[in-house]
């Protein structure tokens, strides 16, 4: 990777093509839209445009869809998974998991029609995981902030990538290290 030139060098916005290239996550669960800014390791901004055909406002709440507030902080980590994974060559093999979530504060409703704006800061980097700040605006006012704690986890290799897991097998996921509470 010393000789290619980083994704996040390469650009200055990132899509969501190139968004796909780099997390595992798709409809109906990719809650990321477009990379806006970055600096590589340290903070990334990004967007989702909230809309009525998001599939979980049939149920979250019939005659008044508000956009579930754990989305909103799983939205935060997959901002902070495309920081994380695009320093990993290997990110194919690898999935990005939660290992914590502090501090999470909801401040107001998401709904149809926002641009929830997601920025992250990070505050403890390791080659593997990663604790972040994350702060969702809506038109500049807050709606949710979040500490985030990810990290990097071997992929299972023997099932398809479709396959659900079996109940009382084990997933194959090992812990590789913490992210201290520095």
């Amino acid at each position: 990777m010393e000789n290619q030139k980083h994704i996040l060098e390469e650009r200055t916005v990132l899509e969501i093509q190139d968004i796909m290239s780099i997390l595992p996550h798709r409809y109906p669960f990719l809650l990321i839209d477009r990379l806006m800014e970055f600096e590589r390791k340290k903070r990334i901004v990004a967007i989702k445009n909230v809309t009525i055909n998001e599939p979980f406002f049939a149920g979250h709440f019939p005659n008044f869809p508000i956009m579930p507030g754990v989305l909103i902080v799983e939205s935060i980590a997959q901002a902070g998974g495309a920081l994380l994974l695009t320093e990993i060559p290997d990110r194919e093999s690898k999935l990005m998991v939660f290992t914590g979530i502090e501090r999470a504060k909801f401040r107001r409703p998401v709904v149809p029609g926002d641009q929830l704006r997601i920025e992250i800061d990070v505050l403890n980097w390791k080659p593997r995981a990663v604790r972040m700040q994350g702060r969702c605006t809506v038109e500049g006012k807050l709606a949710c902030e979040a500490i985030v704690m990810c990290q990097l986890v071997p992929r299972q290799k023997d099932a398809p990538a479709d396959a659900a897991p079996v109940a009382g097998s084990s997933s194959g996921v090992e812990v590789l290290e913490t992210v201290s509470q520095e």
